[in-house]
């Protein structure tokens, strides 16, 4: 029995011997997303600020944890009248609801699993996740970047405004591309 407990202990200190908290990098990190207008273009946005961190194991080349939270009026459209208007009530409601939350519960091969959180709606959502290659930067931090996609349905979290055309279809898609590129540095 001793010898098995000896066993499991030096397998879990070896594993966390390849384990690292990385702190997300938000001055070379990009958050955004993009959404069907009147059916025919998307219109891209992203979020200035956000905050994250995640668990990567050198020995496998992936991630095994990730949190992030991004401030929801922080959002960039490049147009200040939608940026305000999606900051409102009809959609984000940032007074009331100024997070939005993704922690990953699991990640198998290449699908990150987990919650997102948008306004008071918790859905479970499945995305890509790429790491896109390790490096040590100029001052010796150990860095790891990532790329996470995937789509999710605004309506299952309550962002229902719409306006119906005339010649047909809606001028918001219910669809959003969502796009992250994450730069991680190694907590000290």
């Amino acid at each position: 029995m001793k010898l098995i407990k000896t066993g499991i202990a030096s397998t879990l200190a070896a594993s966390a011997l390849f384990a690292g908290t990385y702190n997300v990098d938000t001055a070379h990190s990009h958050v955004g997303f993009k959404v069907k207008h009147l059916m025919i273009s998307n219109v891209s946005g992203k979020f200035n600020k956000f905050d994250g961190s995640f668990e990567y194991d050198e020995k496998s080349g992936k991630i095994t944890a990730l949190n992030g939270v991004v401030d929801a009026s922080s959002i960039n459209t490049e147009d200040q009248k939608r940026d305000g208007h999606l900051k409102s009530a009809d959609f984000f409601d940032v007074a009331k609801y100024p997070n939005i939350t993704f922690k990953v519960s699991k990640v198998d091969d290449d699908k990150a699993y987990g919650k997102l959180t948008i306004k008071d709606v918790t859905k479970d959502v499945v995305f890509d996740v790429e790491t896109t290659g390790t490096a040590t930067d100029p001052w010796g931090n150990k860095r790891v970047g990532l790329e996470i996609s995937g789509k999710i349905n605004r309506e299952d979290f309550g962002l229902t405004w719409n306006q119906a055309l005339e010649a047909g279809g809606v001028l918001v898609g219910e669809t959003i591309k969502i796009n992250a590129e994450l730069e991680g540095v190694l907590a000290k």
